[in-house]
């Protein structure tokens, strides 16, 4: 027993005159393939070594979450462990978060410096420090030399985001997706500082979330999905359940009901609310255009009010996207009595209305949002109208369509989109009559007519979002092709060791190994 405790206590001084005698390795910062590309970087040359005794150490209580999250995230990368403990001010070294009211730049901005002892993490609030954080977990490198060892390269970041609103949109109408698939991609979108998830959670083929006053809509309109198959919904506890788990990663859920068009799913349910005059069955195809609420009973906007209010009770974003795209069989008139009345529904349960371009025929202004995926005149009819832009142009940013003609699942209407189609172009440019200042942000619409699993969504999704997520947070003169095909190379491995199924762009000198 004491030549076991001498034993233990011999190895215990061994590591601390490792530690104490460690010659710091050299290392540039710049080198680091970050995405997003931050504002401001500067390198030291030098590095910060992380072991065992590595300590995280975090300002309050509020950060402690925040603290394990980094640890975990650290440890998944690296094999090792480090503690998380409490400390009202920064420590001699180690790893330190603390929230800093002078760095206020921006939302989520945040400012990080690394010496050869510790790393500080400051942001204004807890959302910087999560953005902080993604960037750390990308800054951490393998050195191998006569020993092999973690660190990370010495310097200091000053960062923030060019558009608050940078999103991804999943549709699980087309083909449902279980709770825990939705939670795979905030966490992978979010390692890219995407902030927003959009669930497209009604269309022709499904509904998918329970309305307790209109129990028929999941009971019969959530029975199937494109293709045949037992479709799905979400019950309110789970939706919470997954705006609970978003909001711990800092990321907006935005629930889109799809009116007054896509709605076969709820007609179905409740023919009283169809506007043809064809019966409606359900729908396992993938043509669009054929459905409509009827717009003019008043049963419509009973119905539409109570959607909207269980809804808005179980979102804690402020935002509800109600559709309003691809209406066809809807008389102009109609759809626009329709939207104005929407509206006035969302405003009364104090959200903000956000809509496809087509609604801005509609009497919109600027308390709310036009999503421009397909017409340059509807987007910049919206701007005129004092409205926000939401980009989404299908050309550039529609994840379901496929990369090149031997793409084996996706749709290739609106384009073939590559890894550098979707990286290289200027959001501020992209729409005369559209500047920087009338733009929310950017949003990647995943279309789920030939997604069927979780690996269809990675594929698809993987890698053109990275570079959507840094067109929508980095500075234009951050942006060049070449760099970012560099950087994005030696994030394959990144998504290999995470198990996502990526597209393999030839564009890209992958290192995957």
């Amino acid at each position: 027993m004491i030549k076991k405790t001498m034993a233990a206590l011999s190895m215990g001084l061994l590591m601390q005159l490792g530690v104490s005698c460690h010659k710091p390795i050299p290392a540039n910062l710049s080198s680091v393939s970050l995405i997003p590309a931050p504002v401001e970087l500067n390198s030291s040359g030098s590095s910060l070594l992380l072991d065992e005794g590595t300590t995280v150490y975090v300002q309050n209580d509020d950060l402690k979450g925040l603290g394990t999250l980094l640890s975990e995230q650290m440890a998944s990368l690296t094999g090792l462990e480090f503690n998380v403990e409490l400390s009202k001010n920064a420590p001699s070294k180690g790893i330190y978060l603390a929230i800093d009211a002078e760095v206020n730049v921006a939302e989520e901005a945040y400012a990080l410096t690394i010496n050869e002892k510790v790393l500080v993490l400051k942001a204004a609030n807890p959302a910087g420090i999560f953005r902080g954080i993604q960037t750390i977990d990308q800054t951490i490198v393998k050195h191998e030399g006569e020993t092999t060892a973690w660190i990370i390269p010495t310097g200091s970041i000053v960062d923030y985001p060019q558009y608050e609103y940078r999103g991804v949109m999943l549709d699980v109408s087309r083909h449902f997706f279980g709770v825990e698939d939705v939670k795979r991609v905030i966490d992978l979108a979010a390692n890219y500082k995407i902030n927003v998830l959009h669930l497209h959670l009604t269309d022709d083929q499904g509904w998918r979330i329970e309305i307790k006053s209109w129990p028929k809509l999941t009971s019969v309109g959530a029975q199937t999905q494109v293709g045949g198959g037992e479709g799905g919904f979400y019950t309110q506890e789970q939706f919470k359940e997954i705006v609970a788990y978003a909001k711990e990663r800092f990321v907006t859920v935005v629930p889109e009901i799809d009116m007054p068009g896509h709605t076969n799913a709820a007609v179905v349910a409740y023919p009283e609310l169809n506007g043809t005059k064809k019966k409606a069955e359900l729908y396992t195809g993938t043509k669009v255009g054929f459905s409509t609420l009827a717009t003019r009973k008043e049963v419509t906007y009973q119905f539409v009010d109570d959607v909207i209010r269980e809804l808005s009770a179980i979102t804690e974003g402020p935002y509800i996207h109600i559709g309003g795209d691809e209406s066809h069989v809807t008389k102009e008139d109609d759809y626009v009595y329709f939207i104005n009345r929407t509206k006035a529904i969302v405003k009364k349960y104090n959200k903000t209305m956000v809509g496809w371009d087509e609604m801005a025929h509609a009497a919109i202004d600027a308390a709310d949002v036009v999503q421009y995926w397909a017409k340059d005149k509807n987007a910049v009819m919206g701007v005129e109208k004092g409205a926000k832009v939401l980009l989404s142009p299908s050309k550039r940013m529609y994840l379901d369509m496929k990369y090149d003609s031997t793409t084996h699942i996706g749709l290739d209407w609106a384009a073939l989109i590559e890894v550098d189609q979707a990286y290289n172009w200027d959001p501020e440019k992209l729409v005369e009559g559209i500047d920087k200042e009338d733009i929310l942000g950017l949003e990647s619409p995943l279309w789920t007519e030939t997604v069927e699993t979780m690996d269809d969504i990675e594929y698809l999704v993987f890698p053109r979002l990275i570079g959507h997520a840094e067109l929508g947070w980095s500075l234009p003169e951050k942006r060049d092709w070449e760099s970012y095909k560099k950087r994005l190379a030696v994030h394959g491995k990144r998504l290999k060791n995470k198990g996502v199924d990526f597209y393999q762009s030839k564009l890209i000198p992958w290192e995957i190994e």
